[in-house]
């Protein structure tokens, strides 16, 4: 950053003091460095300063004073390694000015040697522990070496060829394309002639640079060839309006014997021409004023100050104005939550999506190195905390001023999630401050994976895939002759939830979940699925026990109902069949009725939790259909077990052979139970599935008898139906 606009001052919390005695040999150079240090003239005094210190004989603490200064001054212009050389030597000979030692490590920082930094930071804590960039300092090395272990997806390279050898930044748009680029720059052709006395170097005009359709800027031309708001002073960071016909931008008025600040001007395009340019009075012409950045509609100005009010050294402002034409208002300060006690600069707005953005650079909150970008957004009216941009949008050296291309076509065509502009002074460019491009590559999902049958795990074709997505897209596949699905990265997105059904004829539908969210690496989800068939005969649910000759289902035996709630919720495509079967004593006309009856209650009961009326049909079977047992099952009868093997059919026949009453009992326990049997596939949802009906009631009756049992007594044991959990 040696010649940017601008240039940054530390405050240090100690005023360095010029002895009024020096000797004569070198009386001239001193004074006269300290007048052009006081007017920063940096560069300047550089060079007074080392003749100064040539001719300081037997004078340690002048020596080291002027030592210091020469330090400093590098140190200001941005020049960190001649900066950490002085300083170290300062240091060395026991200088108690405490800006040696926070100056040396910061410079350390700058140059990237993050292990060197951090002892140096840890020095000036324990010779300064109350200063609190000590530990600052600490922790931004820490972090630093981690951003650098762990990037981030931008990507950056040097624009090599609209950079020059001198200093190019604080890139702008020009067009609502998003083609041409204004940027400042201290190239040989500036209309400033001879050097600077602050950096050194050429004085900064604004130059322009377009894009041709194969994607080629054209070599940078002066914005304006007459001289309008290019002037021989330095000129830079500007932005435009919304529809690129005014120019708000930064100027730098020079004059030998005083410190002027920055200040920032308005002009308007006339056909090729600009307009003579207007001074937007913001502060006093001792305080700095610069790097404006402009909302849409016009009337918020957001820019970097020095002027008193502030959090401490140079902060981010803005002013207001109720119309365009209006002028803008007292300047704002943005607050202690965007502003530090070190220095924010150069702010850019970025308005897309309906969010609202604000980027700039800072040395005053835990970074790498110099300046760092960083990110806010305005939410409710409130700019939220800083993020750090982190590596590589960051490094060791000043990275500052980002602008972001938000046009969809060229995003596209460059395959970008985001791109756009910044500056940086780091290695890698072509010397001072260089412009450099960025791009983040998109983040690509894509969801796959195989059906199969849950039994014999044969793959499974047809199988309907079905996807929705917490933003609302919905999507469909069928598993092609491998059993595959696929969903592809335009379908899965970023930051987003997906809930998945797969659905095939003669199979329980299964459900599924994938998400993005939180993935920072592109990623191929997969998620297989084993579908459980249908089976061909009835399903016995868990015991559901009824009170002696009663059908109303007791509360605490609804939860046996609800896993086929769930199953009908989960395929809203079936239609059920619920059956109730009794034991084989009684007549069959009683057990029919009383079968029946329960099996109405249960469906009353799923009716209730949200099942359409006509996917659930009750049936009463009384006792005409015995049991064939699935496997083994073991009855527990007045606390003594009763296995029955697999294959048994309980049938009165089988019953009555049992040895005791108390097996016999237990086998009739077995007969005793509720099951569903899915009948159909193709039921189509009604869109209100919560509005009350009436069940259309049929009892189904075979053969009957007066109820009793064979002896002429009522069943003693009808008190259960259910038992069996097959």
């Amino acid at each position: 950053m040696k010649n940017r606009l601008f240039v940054l001052l530390v405050v240090f919390s100690a005023i360095v003091i010029i002895p009024a005695k020096s000797i004569i040999a070198q009386k001239n150079f001193s004074a006269e460095a300290d007048e052009r240090f006081r007017l920063h003239k940096y560069y300047d005094a550089i060079e007074l300063y080392k003749k100064a210190y040539a001719r300081v004989k037997g004078n340690k603490i002048e020596k080291n004073r002027i030592l210091y200064q020469i330090g400093y001054s590098y140190f200001l212009i941005n020049d960190v390694k001649n900066a950490a050389t002085n300083l170290k030597r300062v240091i060395k000979a026991g200088y108690p000015e405490k800006g040696a030692y926070y100056m040396y490590a910061e410079s350390m920082k700058a140059q990237g040697k993050y292990e060197e930094a951090l002892i140096a930071f840890q020095e000036f804590k324990e010779k300064f522990p109350d200063d609190p960039r000590a530990e600052m300092g600490i922790e931004s090395c820490k972090q630093a070496i981690g951003w650098m272990d762990n990037p981030t997806r931008y990507e950056v390279e040097p624009d090599k060829k609209l950079n020059s050898k001198n200093a190019d930044f604080a890139p702008a748009y020009f067009d609502k394309k998003m083609k041409a680029i204004v940027f400042t720059t201290s190239r040989d052709e500036v209309n400033g002639k001879g050097a600077d006395s602050w950096t050194g170097l050429p004085f900064t005009d604004l130059f322009v640079t377009s894009m041709d359709k194969k994607g080629n800027y054209s070599t940078p031309v002066p914005l304006d060839e007459e001289g309008i708001v290019n002037s021989d002073a330095n000129e830079g960071a500007c932005t435009f309006n919304s529809k690129f016909s005014t120019i708000y931008f930064t100027r730098c008025r020079k004059e030998k014997k005083r410190i002027l600040g920055c200040e920032i001007y308005t002009s308007d395009k006339k056909g090729r021409s600009w307009s003579e340019p207007e001074l937007i009075p913001l502060a006093p012409d001792s305080f700095s004023v610069g790097h404006p950045a402009l909302t849409n509609d016009e009337l918020t100005l957001i820019f970097a100050s020095d002027m008193p009010g502030g959090q401490g050294g140079r902060d981010i402002w803005m002013v207001t104005r109720p119309k365009k034409n209006k002028p803008f208002e007292k300047p704002v300060n943005l607050g202690s939550v965007v502003n530090s006690s070190g220095d924010e600069v150069y702010p850019t707005l970025r308005e897309v999506n309906g969010h609202t953005y604000l980027y700039f650079a800072s040395n005053g909150r835990i970074g790498m190195g110099g300046l760092d970008i960083f990110r806010c957004e305005l939410i409710d009216g409130v700019w939220s905390e800083p993020e750090n941009m982190k590596y590589p949008i960051n490094s060791s050296s000043d990275d500052f001023h980002i602008i972001f291309n938000d046009d969809a076509k060229m995003l596209k065509e460059a395959d970008a999630k985001e791109m756009g502009w910044f500056t940086t002074n780091r290695k890698g460019g072509r010397g001072n401050d260089d412009l450099w491009r960025f791009r983040l590559p998109p983040i690509l999902f894509t969801l796959t994976g195989v059906v199969r049958d849950d039994s014999t795990k044969a793959i499974i074709t047809g199988a309907e895939v079905r996807i929705e997505g917490s933003n609302g897209t919905i999507f469909t596949d069928t598993t092609d002759n491998t059993g595959t699905y696929f969903f592809d990265n335009i379908q899965i997105l970023e930051n987003t939830t997906y809930t998945m059904t797969v659905a095939k004829d003669k199979y329980y539908s299964e459900k599924g979940k994938e998400t993005t969210v939180g993935l920072e690496q592109s990623k191929d989800l997969v998620h297989d699925y084993n579908l459980v068939p249908i089976p061909v005969k009835p399903i016995v649910l868990p015991d559901i026990l009824y009170d002696f000759n009663d059908f109303k289902l007791l509360p605490q035996y609804e939860d046996s109902l609800d896993g086929l709630v769930i199953i009908m919720k989960e395929n809203p495509t079936f239609v059920i069949e619920l059956g109730s079967h009794t034991d084989l004593r009684g007549s069959d006309d009683y057990n029919d009725t009383l079968s029946f009856q329960r099996a109405q209650s249960c469906v009353t009961y799923i009716i209730s939790q949200g099942i359409e009326p006509d996917r659930i049909v009750p049936k009463g079977y009384g006792e005409r259909v015995p049991r064939v047992l699935e496997k083994d099952k073991t009855v527990i009868y007045k606390d003594k077990p009763y296995t029955f093997v697999k294959g048994t059919v309980m049938t009165e026949e089988y019953i009555n052979s049992l040895k005791t009453k108390e097996e016999q009992e237990a086998a009739h326990q077995l007969n005793r139970r509720t099951t569903f049997q899915i009948i159909g596939t193709d039921y189509v949802p009604k869109k209100d599935t919560n509005t009350p009906v009436n069940p259309n009631i049929q009892i189904i009756k075979d053969d009957g008898n007066d109820g009793t049992n064979t002896d002429g007594t009522k069943t003693d044991d009808e008190n259960t139906n259910g038992g069996g959990n097959n």
